[in-house]
């Protein structure tokens, strides 16, 4: 689970990436997951843009997309979804240390 400050950081991150994948009309599928899951492993963090001929809710799609990748669900912000998974072969990106409370 991220903390804030971590959300915080991968937002930031993420800010001037471009979406990778597109879910449209046929909302989300397996061949997606698979996809989007390969991306995620080379990439950490990317942006996926949910068209607005989809049919499913756009909070249900992004919390689809999260458990299907098992990702971490950074942000949903208008139609764009963004998706952090820490890298097994190629760790990039070094998130900030959860402070104690």
């Amino acid at each position: 689970m991220l903390t804030g400050k971590q959300k915080r950081f991968l937002r930031s991150q993420a800010h001037h990436l471009q979406p990778i994948f597109q879910v449209g009309k046929g909302g989300v599928n397996d061949a997606m997951i698979k996809q989007i899951g390969e991306a995620l492993e080379v990439r950490e963090l990317i942006k996926i843009s949910i068209l607005q001929n989809c049919e499913d809710e756009k909070q249900d799609v992004a919390e689809a997309l999260a458990k299907g990748t098992k990702a971490e669900l950074v942000q949903l912000i208008g139609l764009t979804v963004v998706l952090y998974k820490p890298s097994k072969n190629n760790k990039r990106i070094e998130l900030p240390k959860a402070s104690r409370a």
